[in-house]
C-alpha cells in the first residue's frame, strides 16, 4: 500500500448509536491533522434497535449480529462516498479507513471485547483499505482495550500546562496529558447513555436535546449521592474501562427502584436532572482523584453539545470548561477524526496502544489491515 498520498477516512458509531460520524484528513509525516471533510449521518431506526438488542443476550445472536455488521458496513460506506463527494477526491487518493464499529461486548475481565463490524466488505464497496479492529491486540496483551484516543489526544492538544480532554460519548473518557508526563487515560462512568436512556423512554426522542428536559427538573441530592455511592466501579482506580455491560437500563432501574417510594414523589425530569449531575460529578471527581493539577479542561463528542451538561461540568470540576472547537477541531468530529489517525498509525507502524492507560504489558501497533 502507498502512503504518499497522507489521506484517511475515520468513521466512528458510538455508544449512543445515534448515527455515523466520519471525516477525510489529511495526515502530515509528523501526525498532525487537517479535516479536509466532515459528515454525520443519522443511524436507520431499524439498526439501532437491532444493535441495542445485540447488547444483552438473544436467541439466533450469531446471525443477527452478522447482519447488523453487514448493514452497519453498508452505513459507513455510504459516509465515505460523501466524505469523498464533498472533498473531490476519489477512493485512489486515500491511503487507508479507520472504521471501529460498534461494540456489543466488551469485558477485558474475561479476556474479549467484540465490535460489531464488516470491514472486508467496507473495502470491497469503497475500493480502498481498511483498518480495524482496534481493541483486541491490547486486550490479548493483557489490557483494557480502552480508551482507545488518548495517543490521538496527546499528538494533537498537548500543550504546557496539565490538561485533560473529555469525551462525552455514550461513555465518558478522560485523557490526562501533562507536561513531561507519560500520557494516561481511562472511562469515568456514563456520559449520554443513561440520560438518552431515561430520555427516549418520557419523551420518545433519542437524546436530551441541549439539555432541556433536564432543564425542566430538579437534581435530587439523595438519589445522586446514592448513585454514586452504589456503583464500586466509580472507585476503582485506573486503568479501567465500561460500557454498556455495566451502565444500561437494568442498572439504572435497579438504582431506581431501591428508591421507588421516594422516586414517585420526584419528576421524570427531576430524574433527568440527576443523571445529567451524576454524570458531571463521577467526570469531577475522576479528575480530581488522578489529575488534581489539571488546569483546564477540552470537550468533545456528543454530549459537548448539552448547554446543560457542560454547565453542570463547569460547576462540578471548578477550572475552566472548552470544547475541542475552540482548538481548531470541531467537537462532533474528534472521536472520528482520532480513528483516521488511528489508521495512520497502523500504517506507520505507530504503537497506539500505550501501557499507561490500558494496562496493557507493553505498548501495541493497534488494527487489523483489510487490503483494497
Amino acid at each position: 500500500m502507498t502512503t504518499a498520498a497522507g489521506l484517511y477516512v475515520g468513521l466512528m458509531s458510538g455508544t449512543s448509536t445515534d448515527g455515523v460520524d466520519g471525516v477525510l484528513a489529511r495526515i502530515a509525516p509528523d501526525g498532525r491533522p487537517a479535516v479536509l471533510a466532515e459528515t454525520s449521518l443519522p443511524m436507520a431506526d431499524e439498526l439501532r434497535q437491532a444493535l441495542l438488542a445485540l447488547n444483552a443476550p438473544g436467541d439466533n445472536e450469531l446471525e443477527r449480529a452478522a447482519l447488523a455488521s453487514l448493514a452497519l458496513a453498508g452505513s459507513y460506506a455510504d459516509a465515505t462516498a460523501r466524505l469523498l463527494s464533498d472533498a473531490g477526491v476519489t477512493a485512489g487518493d486515500v491511503t487507508a479507513i479507520g472504521a471501529h464499529g460498534q461494540t456489543v461486548r466488551h469485558r477485558p475481565d474475561l479476556g474479549y471485547t467484540l465490535q460489531l463490524n464488516a470491514p472486508a466488505l467496507l473495502a470491497e464497496r469503497t475500493g480502498i483499505a481498511v483498518v480495524a479492529d482496534f481493541r483486541t491486540r491490547d486486550v490479548a496483551a493483557g489490557g483494557q482495550g480502552a480508551p482507545l484516543v488518548p495517543a490521538f489526544h496527546a499528538a494533537i492538544f498537548a500543550a504546557d500546562v496539565p490538561r485533560a480532554v473529555l469525551n462525552l460519548g455514550g461513555i465518558a473518557n478522560v485523557t490526562l496529558l501533562a507536561p513531561g508526563q507519560p500520557v494516561t487515560g481511562f472511562d469515568t462512568g456514563p456520559a449520554n447513555m443513561l440520560l438518552d436512556e431515561w430520555c427516549r423512554r418520557h419523551t420518545g426522542q433519542h437524546y436530551d436535546d441541549n439539555g432541556r428536559f433536564a432543564a425542566a427538573g430538579k437534581v435530587d441530592d439523595n438519589i445522586l449521592e446514592y448513585l454514586l455511592a452504589s456503583e464500586p466501579w466509580l472507585a476503582k482506580r485506573p486503568p479501567k474501562s465500561t460500557g454498556r455491560d455495566l451502565f444500561n437500563a437494568a442498572w439504572l432501574d435497579s438504582r431506581l427502584n431501591a428508591w421507588d417510594g421516594y422516586c414517585r414523589r420526584l419528576t421524570p425530569q427531576d430524574i433527568q436532572a440527576t443523571l445529567q449531575r451524576f454524570t458531571a460529578r463521577t467526570v469531577a471527581q475522576a479528575i480530581e482523584r488522578e489529575a488534581p493539577g489539571t488546569r483546564e479542561v477540552l470537550v468533545c463528542g456528543g454530549g459537548a453539545r448539552n448547554g446543560g451538561l457542560m454547565r453542570d461540568l463547569a460547576e462540578c470540576l471548578n477550572r475552566p470548561v472548552a470544547v475541542t472547537d475552540d482548538h481548531g477541531i470541531p467537537a462532533q468530529s474528534v472521536e472520528a477524526l482520532a480513528f483516521a489517525w488511528l489508521a495512520y498509525a497502523h500504517v506507520h507502524r505507530i504503537a497506539a496502544g500505550l501501557p499507561e492507560v490500558t494496562g496493557a504489558r507493553g505498548a501495541r501497533v493497534l488494527g487489523a489491515l483489510y487490503p483494497a
